[in-house]
């Protein structure tokens, strides 16, 4: 008898595209929309059940049914530019699905600023090994991470309504739109200042915060995006209390400017701003020896949808 043939696990392919109508199926394909990743996983049927408990005269599981369907999606995306300054990225369509609106500035820049009334939506298509498991209306958040000596990276939570799930065959990908990244480090990180001081710097990560809802209600079905509380920490290396008095700045509440530069050469810079940043309780901890600073930081609006920006040229 004749083996099966076996799905492979890293025999993976997913792409997303923006939506025109929400939760209409944009239809991305591996050559215009394929999305490269590290580290996926599919939830591809989450949701709630509700079991009927029936009074009958015998005991026995009666089972359930399951409500409120929607798949949910995580992976990792380098924090990369273009390729060529004014290009979007091609991990552009997840921003926008995570409620930020994209600005282009041919030939110079593309900017990405939060957008909190009518948030883009996309559709998602996971195939994995031969089957495809299609998320529309896709909506999420993210984390960004830079720490030295690592990959930099986007960290995306998607949910998306259960749609079709089908015996596809695996896209060809075309996947040149993702540039390789340049790890973080003193010469390709040149910019990093928090209330206008240059630390020396051991780790950055940021929450952008987005509470992201599925709502199965008569009449319409949708993701959401309900809310959004960016947040973060930086892990600095602790200097005298004359240089920066962060548990002055912490106590009273003082806010001030993030920035981050990475990437030195033009197509793939990405610049990180976010204008008012208070600082939680710091807290001691040290690295090879080393003591630092733990900095939790609370990414506050100035006028408006403006607490954190993302610069790729």
């Amino acid at each position: 008898m004749a083996l099966t043939a076996k799905r492979l696990r890293r025999k993976m392919a997913i792409a997303a595209k923006v939506e025109t109508d929400y939760g209409v199926d944009a239809v991305p394909t591996g050559g215009a929309n394929a999305i490269q990743v590290s580290d996926p996983t599919l939830t591809p049927l989450a949701g709630d059940e509700v079991r009927r408990d029936l009074i009958l005269p015998y005991l026995g599981n009666q089972g359930a049914l399951l409500v409120g369907d929607y798949a949910e999606l995580q992976f990792s995306v380098e924090i990369a530019g273009a390729g060529t300054p004014g290009t979007a990225p091609a991990y552009g369509p997840l921003l926008r699905a995570c409620s930020w609106a994209e600005v282009i500035l041919a030939g110079t820049s593309v900017t990405y600023r939060l957008a909190s009334d009518n948030p883009e939506s996309a559709t998602v298509y996971v195939n994995i090994d031969g089957v495809r498991h299609a998320l529309l209306g896709g909506r999420g958040t993210f984390t960004m991470s830079l720490t030295p000596k690592q990959i930099p990276r986007f960290t995306f939570t998607l949910r998306g309504l259960f749609g079709p799930v089908t015996d596809t065959a695996l896209p060809a990908e075309v996947l040149t739109g993702f540039i390789r990244p340049a790890p973080v480090s003193k010469a390709n990180t040149p910019v990093f200042s928090l209330h206008g001081y240059s630390a020396i710097a051991e780790s950055l990560s940021i929450d952008l915060g987005n509470t992201v809802e599925a709502r199965h209600l008569i009449g319409e079905e949708s993701i959401v995006i309900t809310d959004r509380r960016a947040t973060g920490t930086a892990v600095i290396e602790a200097k005298s209390i004359a240089t920066k008095n962060w548990f002055g700045i912490a106590q009273a509440g003082t806010p001030g400017a993030l920035a981050v530069q990475h990437g030195t050469v033009a197509g793939n810079i990405v610049e990180i701003a976010a204008p008012k940043v208070q600082l939680g309780r710091p807290t001691y901890g040290e690295t090879q020896g080393i003591t630092n600073y733990s900095l939790p930081l609370l990414l506050t609006p100035d006028t408006g949808d403006d607490e954190l920006s993302i610069v790729v040229r």
